[in-house]
């Protein structure tokens, strides 16, 4: 097994001549007992272990990973589970946590969304299984929680009796897709907008957040009506960072429309782009990259003024998706302009827009059926049914 020498190394132990496997066990057990308590004291908590995993993780995965990571474990974890030794960390002690977490509601009374605590649970099981695999613990006693099924929830387009429900009394969908009139509306107001080229290449294309902060000039070829997404802009506890597309997938070339490049264009000579220094298409006047959390409260409290029904600015991606469907794009298309890298995951999202599309390729089939028998009865052709059978006759 590993365990710790003095000098905080790690070290592969091998011991033997027991009388029994529970022996060994016991034996092995006591090992990491003592492998604790050098590493973290007399007693070693849940938290001793969550924080430590964290630091030795920090710089191997995606910044955005490892602050999903950190914010799962200070605002959940260790406050619900972190005093308790890691050796005594049960199964049921974990439910119970989860159990309280399945009701608990923030300012706004919503409850923690089913895949929020499956986000929680893999980073639970994750930091776990490093114990597992280090030895300091036998088994994961993440493994067999019960958790409430997570449904992906699919864009729903703001209609007009959805409008009226919000404008009633507050109700709204958990994803809220603007109609092609509302999206009209929405860059029609914010025209003078500096940030309008912005705007609408995220209704457009359906660039995440941090792609459209992190998209430079040279990754913008207006000639051919071009842009190459291959970076993007994050928040990591208080700093602006680059990195890498969420995932390979992510790196893509995406085609323009005549407007959009047209927009861009126009913003290219605007004090809120940056021709030198970083290169970056949107930033502050003087080149100070623009926070990506600033940009979703400049969003909100465009969507307020012009009182359009609320939508996240994530949802002008899942719009720009909705509206190349409804126009006949193929899905494989629309994987490829999302950065999605499962085929079957955009077709699942946005199912009730391909069926929509179903809907309507049907009803142009059975037209064109209609047209065609209402041709063969001008021209003087009848069918009668004998024995189950069509059978022509000539009038």
């Amino acid at each position: 097994m590993q365990a710790t020498d003095p000098r905080g190394r790690r070290i592969r132990l091998r011991r033997g001549g027991y009388v029994s496997p529970a022996a060994a066990q016991a034996a092995q057990a006591a090992v990491a007992d003592h492998d604790l308590q050098e590493r973290f004291g007399e007693v070693a908590t849940v938290r001793d272990w969550l924080y430590e995993w964290l630091a030795s993780i920090e710089g191997t995965v995606r910044p955005t990973t490892w602050q999903t990571y950190r914010s799962h474990v200070i605002e959940h974890l260790s406050p619900g589970i972190g005093r308790i030794p890691l050796q005594e960390l049960t199964t049921g002690k974990i439910q119970q946590l989860f159990d309280g977490l399945a009701t608990r509601v923030n300012r706004y009374a919503e409850s923690l969304a089913p895949a929020t605590l499956q986000r929680i649970r893999a980073t639970l099981r994750r930091s776990l299984n490093t114990a597992v695999r280090e030895r300091v613990l036998q088994r994961n006693p993440a493994l067999g929680l019960v958790l409430p099924a997570a449904r992906r929830p699919r864009p729903t387009v703001w209609s007009r009796n959805r409008v009226e429900a919000w404008r009633l009394d507050g109700w709204r969908p958990v994803v809220g897709v603007w109609s092609v009139d509302q999206l009209a509306e929405f860059l029609d107001g914010v025209a003078d907008d500096p940030l309008y080229a912005l705007w609408h290449l995220a209704a457009l294309t359906g660039l995440r957040r941090g792609e459209l902060l992190g998209l430079r000039w040279i990754d913008v070829d207006l000639e051919s009506r071009e842009v190459t997404v291959c970076r993007q802009r994050v928040e990591i506890t208080g700093q602006v960072l680059d990195s890498l597309p969420k995932t390979d997938a992510g790196t893509r070339t995406i085609a323009l429309d005549r407007d959009t490049a047209q927009a861009l264009e126009r913003h290219r000579s605007s004090e809120w782009s940056s021709p030198a220094a970083d290169d970056s298409v949107f930033c502050w006047p003087g080149g100070r990259p623009l926070r990506p959390d600033w940009l979703t409260h400049r969003f909100a409290e465009l969507i307020k003024v012009l009182k359009l029904p609320p939508i996240r600015l994530h949802d002008l991606r899942h719009g720009a998706a909705t509206l190349a469907l409804a126009a006949g794009a193929d899905v494989r298309v629309v994987q490829e302009m999302l950065g999605h890298t499962n085929y079957a995951f955009t077709a699942d999202t946005y199912i009730s827009v391909l069926s929509a599309q179903s809907r309507t390729a049907a009803d142009a089939a059975a037209a064109a059926v209609r047209a065609g028998r209402a041709g063969r009865k001008l021209s003087g052709v009848s069918f009668a049914r004998t024995a189950g059978f069509g059978v022509r006759h000539a009038r």
